[in-house]
């Protein structure tokens, strides 16, 4: 049966798009899929660890719906970005009450970005707030973190979909990509903004490719391109999406868990 297999689930960042990975999760666990190992980049970190963490997809809308996207714009220093996440480091503070990779019930792998040697990293073990942090500061929206004496930012400027680290650890991997590949109109692209945002997407998307490889399924609800990565207020429409996406691929997502020998 597939509940005897292990099962990882690799949540990409995508910002607001990312309480898809909501939606994923309460399929998943409608269907009786449990799984062993999680990761996440950016917006998927978040997720991720809460459901590490052990809260119900309920309890993940309520972290969502409950937070105000106002007090995310805390002003920073304009060198070093606009934003801090202190409120964000807040609201894990207020739902979590442990500090530590080591306390979560699921085993997480968060991906980070280290600025000053240049590479991708995974983090799974240590002091949890940090790590998450570093995982969601999109540059020039959000401050760098320091950490460890480096300066580190979103996870998703080189690994956007981690499931690499989860391979030699699990039998099945499942990756939920949120910032899927979709023509975009001329119209979207006639300023500045939309070029830079095109652009910023297209390379997220690019690194991607490699890591949807490496997942045995990948969940990708195209819908969500309609959405803004700070289109918070939507929260419920984004959460249905990831359901209704992953709903349609269950029947296949146990077929070949079936098939799996371990």
């Amino acid at each position: 049966m597939f509940q005897e297999k292990k099962i990882g689930l690799a949540l990409s960042g995508g910002g607001a798009r990312g309480i898809a990975h909501i939606g994923v999760i309460k399929a998943l666990n409608e269907a009786g899929i449990q799984v062993d190992v999680v990761s996440g980049t950016s917006a998927g970190s978040v997720v991720g660890v809460l459901y590490a963490a052990g809260h119900s997809p309920e309890s993940m809308m309520d972290f969502v719906k409950d937070s105000s996207i106002w007090k995310i714009f805390k002003p920073g220093l304009p060198t070093d970005g606009l934003i801090t996440l202190g409120y964000l480091e807040e609201r894990l503070n207020q739902f979590l009450d442990i500090d530590t990779f080591e306390a979560l019930k699921i085993p997480l792998h968060v991906s980070v970005t280290n600025l000053n040697k240049g590479r991708a990293e995974i983090i799974s073990e240590g002091p949890l707030f940090d790590p998450i942090l570093c995982s969601c500061a999109i540059p020039m929206v959000f401050k760098p973190i320091k950490m460890n004496g480096s300066l580190y930012a979103d996870g998703g400027l080189l690994n956007n979909l981690p499931a690499a680290s989860l391979k030699d650890k699990v039998d099945f991997i499942i990756g939920v990509n949120v910032m899927p590949h979709v023509e975009v109109s001329p119209k979207s692209l006639n300023n500045v903004f939309g070029i830079l945002s095109r652009s910023f997407d297209l390379s997220i998307q690019a690194n991607a490719e490699p890591s949807k490889a490496t997942c045995d399924v990948v969940i990708e609800p195209e819908a969500l391109h309609d959405y803004h990565i700070f289109q918070f207020g939507k929260h419920k429409e984004i959460a249905d999406l990831g359901y209704k996406a992953t709903k349609t691929m269950l029947k296949n997502i146990k077929e070949k868990l079936d098939t799996i020998m371990i």
